[in-house]
């Protein structure tokens, strides 16, 4: 236990008039210096009293003048350490004690209650330039961390928040190290993570099929090593803050096709670690909001427009097979010590600027985090390791957002977010919401907050399943939140459906339809209490529709309570279920015979397909073999991409709506538009989707009706279009579908909101595109800015549908 930390007694005051308040502190207060903030603020107005963590945040007892006491509440709140976030202050008097100075009290282990724990925060430019100054006693320590910086989440076993209740217990302070951790005046001063090279974390070494006692190398030696490692061209597993990395030097064409082949990555992007924000520069355009990103204290990945001026010297350190065809690329920063060491200081051997850094895992598997299991699971995966000893115990995946017009969107939310709490406009009782299949996060949730998890992945494997298990028991224990009430996705087969009724353990189960949960869930975080409904434009590719097709292009008008589905996208037939989501030809061809077109042996379409594979489909859709109706919009972008030729298979989730869009981008930018504002000639191409008319009086939905759109897409392949403006006409025809529906429902029942949500405003082209339009139509438009639109999102809605009203009416059922 730590001894309380005690300044020379402060003189009596003359005054004859103290006073005496017990303060009380919650938030995320825990981890980001507030107790030594509290600490210098009460030496500094002449205080006296104490302060402590306790599991529901930050006590305090202050004492002296009046206005000092006054001043001290005050500056509480409005100079808070920068990492932290005051959920709410209270005091109260209490009787006057004779105690001289102020100390820092021990916790009190056996104290219950809940407080927020901070994410994992990036490494402080003063860390940084300690580790680079060859003078500093942490020259070279690869876990240089601070009160302001270092890791949080990942290392905490448990609450309080003390060096005792995180990985770092292992690892006694030097009497270095101990006196910054006593000194008020060092910006170490409690910080839990602290150490040094004398006490703390050490590196080492392994190279692939050398696993002989003693033969890892340490310390320097092994930083070394792996540097070398990646400048022969191999690939290197290193051990971070949340998990494991597989890095290369991304300007080797020959190491990136090597991990792409090992990690049967197909096509999909890989995100880069660059040395420094000018190198990013050189790579791509980083206006101010991405910078900001880039450099402040969770440094995501950044999806960031590559450069294609020629002559740029961005090749030399970023190879095509990067992000082969993507006209974005994903790039973060040194977000640890070990990172900035990994990439060199001046005084090293040339290496390589950028570095690929991925998760280290295989195909659908989660991110390793254990030394052991690395050295098992990534054989055949990396030549050599660069491990440490401080353990990692919760997983957490890298974070990847982008700029969507003016405002940061998530795509994946997990480091340096995680578990950082959604503030709810409505009380819940204690619920724990299990999201769904695809990058699947979780939630508890209780009152006014909501705890959603880091990235899981997806559900499809027992080693993700298993580390579901140890995910949602460590994050019930930091919140103390005892769920009542267990809710999961609507669709019977789902994994994570079945996970939660195995463990319900005699709790009520309730499953909640999945686009109502997105449209709630971008609701929730936009703090809308539910009063008034909104206009949910849920786009994806896959959610279970209440009459047992395959939804995915709804509008549904919705509050908390329930939903009306006003409009959707006509039903095609799915032919072969995935084996249309693998084969984008499949959706093209079924389209095309929906839209009463023909399969003309020209087409991309039907070139992709085997002679003997059209027979069998043109047979299966005929008798409706195997052939589930959908409405998705994500799998008529899939049906498009095959159509103009981009895409006919796919080997990552949403590849060929994304390769769709990255043809809109390019064709966009070489005629001089944005995004949001293509050029007149790109959109002169006039498609538009048919709105099935209703009479007045008709409840039954709206149907968009895709056909008109796809014969002047094949007219414009015939006469020769390139594949790029067909991408741009396409976008703009679901943008103003988007726009007609709004204004039929605003007419027809007044809502005045719209709500734009699921995977497929993932997509920047079409996000940019339907808020300027919606917004100039008169529109309230919500988007995504805390929590992903895609499925990373959906535990979220499934808190506020199935939680706030458990057994009340709404459309979640049991």
């Amino acid at each position: 236990m730590t001894p309380p930390t005690t300044r020379t007694p402060i003189p009596e005051d003359p005054a004859p008039t103290r006073e005496r308040r017990r303060v009380r502190v919650t938030g995320v207060v825990q981890g980001v210096g507030f107790r030594p903030f509290v600490y210098t603020l009460a030496a500094e107005l002449g205080l006296t009293g104490w302060v402590l963590n306790d599991p529901a945040g930050v006590e305090a007892e202050i004492q002296g003048p009046p206005a000092a006491v006054a001043g001290f509440l005050t500056r509480l709140r409005a100079d808070a350490p920068p990492l932290a976030v005051i959920e709410s202050l209270a005091h109260h008097a209490v009787p006057l004690t004779a105690e001289a100075g102020f100390t820092i009290r021990p916790s009190d282990p056996a104290a219950t209650g809940r407080t927020l724990v901070p994410p994992d925060t990036a490494v402080c430019e003063s860390c940084l330039h300690e580790v680079a100054d060859p003078t500093d006693r942490r020259y070279r320590h690869p876990f240089a961390t601070c009160t302001h910086c270092g890791p949080r989440f990942t290392i905490v076993t448990a609450l309080p928040y003390d060096r005792a209740a995180t990985t770092m217990s292992g690892f006694p302070m030097c009497p270095d190290c101990t006196g910054e951790y006593q000194d008020p005046d060092d910006r170490r001063f409690h910080a839990q993570p602290v150490a040094c090279p004398r006490c703390g974390p050490r590196l080492a070494f392994l190279a692939a099929g050398d696993r002989r006692e003693g033969a890892e190398l340490r310390d320097a030696q092994a930083l070394a090593a792996a540097r070398q490692l990646i400048l022969s061209g191999a690939v290197l597993a290193v051990k971070g803050i949340g998990g494991y990395h597989l890095a290369c030097d991304a300007g080797n064409p020959a190491a990136v096709r090597a991990l792409r082949a090992r990690k049967n990555r197909g096509g999909k992007p890989f995100a880069v670690l660059a040395e420094s924000l000018a190198v990013a520069e050189r790579l791509a355009h980083v206006g101010p909001e991405e910078r900001a990103l880039l450099r402040g204290p969770r440094k995501p990945v950044v999806l960031l427009r590559r450069r294609r001026e020629p002559g740029n010297a961005a090749a030399a350190l970023v190879a095509q097979e990067v992000a082969p065809g993507s006209p974005d690329l994903g790039v973060m920063l040194p977000y640890s010590p070990l990172h900035r060491l990994l990439l060199g200081l001046p005084e090293d051997p040339p290496g390589p600027a950028v570095l690929v850094m991925t998760s280290a895992n295989r195909s659908g598997e989660p991110i390793v985090t254990d030394d052991g299991e690395a050295l098992e699971r990534l054989r055949g995966l990396a030549d050599g390791w660069l491990l440490h000893d401080r353990p990692i115990h919760v997983p957490c995946d890298d974070s990847v957002v982008r700029v969507c017009a003016g405002a940061e969107l998530p795509v994946r939310r997990s480091r340096g977010y995680a578990p950082f709490p959604v503030a709810l406009p409505l009380p819940v009782e204690p619920v724990l919401a299990v999201g769904g299949d695809l990058k699947n996060t979780f939630c508890v949730a209780e009152g006014r907050y909501a705890w959603l998890s880091a990235h899981v992945g997806d559900m499809d494997d027992l080693a993700t399943l298993t580390a579901f298990d140890g995910a949602t028991e460590h994050l019930q224990r930091l919140t103390s939140v005892r769920p009542a009430l267990l809710v999961a996705d609507h669709h019977p087969g789902y994994r994570s459906t079945r996970w939660a009724r195995r463990a319900a353990a005699g709790r009520p189960v309730r499953t909640v339809q999945h686009h109502h949960a997105h449209v709630a869930s971008v609701m929730a975080e936009h703090g809308l209490d539910g009063t008034s409904p909104v206009l949910g434009v849920a786009f994806d590719g896959t959610g279970y529709g209440d009459d047992g097709a395959v939804w995915g292009g709804e509008f549904l008008i919705a509050d908390y309570d329930g939903y009306q589905r006003f409009a959707h996208v006509a039903y095609v037939p799915l032919p072969g279920g995935d084996a249309a989501v693998r084969n984008p030809y499949r959706m093209a061809l079924s389209h095309l015979r929906a839209a009463g077109l023909p399969w003309a042996p020209e087409l991309p379409c039907t070139m992709a397909a085997a002679p003997g594979e059209l027979r069998l489909l043109r047979t299966q859709l005929e008798r409706g073999l195997h052939c589930v109706p959908t409405s998705s919009m994500g799998r008529l972008f899939d049906a498009v991409s095959s159509l103009a030729g981009i895409c006919h298979r796919v080997r990552y989730e949403a590849q060929a709506a994304m390769e769709l869009e990255n043809e809109a981008v390019a064709a966009i930018e070489e005629s001089g538009g944005t995004p949001g504002r293509p050029s007149v000639e790109m959109r002169s191409g006039g498609y538009r989707f048919t709105l099935e008319p209703r009479p007045e009086g008709d409840q039954k939905p709206l149907v968009a009706d895709p056909a008109p759109v796809l014969a002047d897409a094949v007219r414009d392949l015939r006469a020769g279009c390139p594949p790029s403006v067909v991408a741009v006409r396409f976008h703009e025809a679901v943008a103003q579908l988007v726009r007609d529906v709004s204004v039929a429902a605003r007419e027809r029942t007044g809502v005045r909101t719209v709500a734009l949500t699921g995977g497929v405003f993932c997509n920047a082209v079409l996000t940019e595109r339907c808020t300027g339009a919606l917004e100039q139509d008169g529109f309230t438009v919500l988007r995504h800015r805390k929590v992903p639109p895609n499925d990373g999102g959906l535990a979220l809605g499934q808190v506020m549908i199935a939680a706030r009203l458990p057994g009340g009416p709404g459309r979640a059922g049991n």
